[in-house]
């Protein structure tokens, strides 16, 4: 059975043929399979991590197309449910001018917010090391009731969670709820992944170092606000620091992010006492970086994830 669960949404990405533009301006659309879970399990999978996906998908095209799409790459599609009344989600992703994504989604409802709590694998769980999530799941029941035992499931049987407040904030009912639910997983995690714009949402705080302060609690062991093109900041109970990125020729960024925690949860499953040497956590996050911008190299999500070797030659070669 696979060592990492992620759980969360999968969707269809419908990328722009052309970057900056708006999505009104878009001339045509590229279908790309998405959804940050399922993307962080590909990431996975590529990487050599054995993964399985849990969440819910429609029983149509779209759903199974997804379903192929995350086998195909490697990732164990077993925790994966189809429903029959409600459609897979789908994503309208287009990357602005001036560098900003836009995002259009038609979920109402889609699948993955059909997601129950008996839908939950909890074998597979229990013979995982690892569980993944986000906070799209979180908005509301009964994906959310599903959510939150999957993760209680997972801390009861020993795994570390991880989980990324992902910021979608048109998906919440207004800014009140997204912080309430976004800090509802936070406060759950032993790891945890932000970007500079969802620390500072969450605490109001634009220093890092404050942030820091501001979000952590007693149970987590790592926390890496991600900075775009200037890379990552760390944080331990004992030490923190920040990481460089590395220049490429963007194509679409999203995934990014997702591709960074991959990278980053590869090394902490091989090693979780990486958090306790400072040394060896630059490195994991010099790795996660470079997963990261790799990812940006191509259009779509899931299409633009690295395997291990060319990681590998990437890092080799910026020496």
């Amino acid at each position: 059975m696979a060592d990492v669960i992620c759980l969360g949404e999968l969707l269809i990405d419908f990328v722009p043929t052309v970057t900056g533009v708006d999505l009104i301006d878009a001339p045509a659309f590229v279908k790309a399979p998405g959804g940050a879970p399922g993307n962080v399990a590909v990431g996975l999978a590529r990487l050599g991590i054995p993964s399985a996906f849990m969440g819910k998908v429609g029983d149509d095209p779209f759903g199974h197309f997804l379903a192929n799409t995350l086998a195909e790459a490697g990732v164990d599609v077993s925790p994966l449910r189809f429903s029959t009344e409600a459609r897979t989600a789908l994503a309208f992703v287009s990357l602005r001018a001036d560098g900003e994504r836009e995002f259009m989604f038609y979920r109402h409802p889609s699948a993955d917010m059909l997601f129950a709590p008996q839908e939950v694998d909890v074998a597979a769980i229990n013979h995982a090391k690892l569980l993944h999530f986000g906070s799209i799941s979180l908005i509301g029941e009964p994906s959310r009731g599903a959510t939150l035992h999957a993760v209680d499931t997972a801390r009861a049987a020993g795994c570390l969670v991880s989980y990324d407040p992902n910021l979608r904030l048109p998906l919440w009912p207004d800014a009140t709820a997204a912080r309430a639910g976004m800090w509802l997983g936070l406060k759950k995690a032993h790891v945890v992944k932000l970007s500079e714009d969802e620390s500072e949402f969450l605490t109001g705080l634009g220093d890092l170092d404050a942030a820091r302060q501001a979000l952590w609690h007693d149970e987590l062991k790592l926390m890496v606000i991600t900075r775009g093109r200037a890379g990552c900041a760390y944080f331990t109970r004992d030490f923190s620091g920040t990481v460089e990125s590395f220049p490429v020729e963007a194509v679409d960024t999203t995934g990014a992010g997702d591709g960074f925690v991959a990278g980053l949860l590869q090394g902490l499953l091989a090693d979780p006492a990486t958090v306790q040497d400072e040394a060896r956590l630059r490195e994991l996050c010099r790795f996660a970086n470079a997963v990261g911008a790799l990812a940006t190299t191509a259009r779509g999500a899931i299409p633009a994830l690295p395997e291990r070797e060319r990681v590998r030659d990437f890092l080799s070669s910026r020496h």
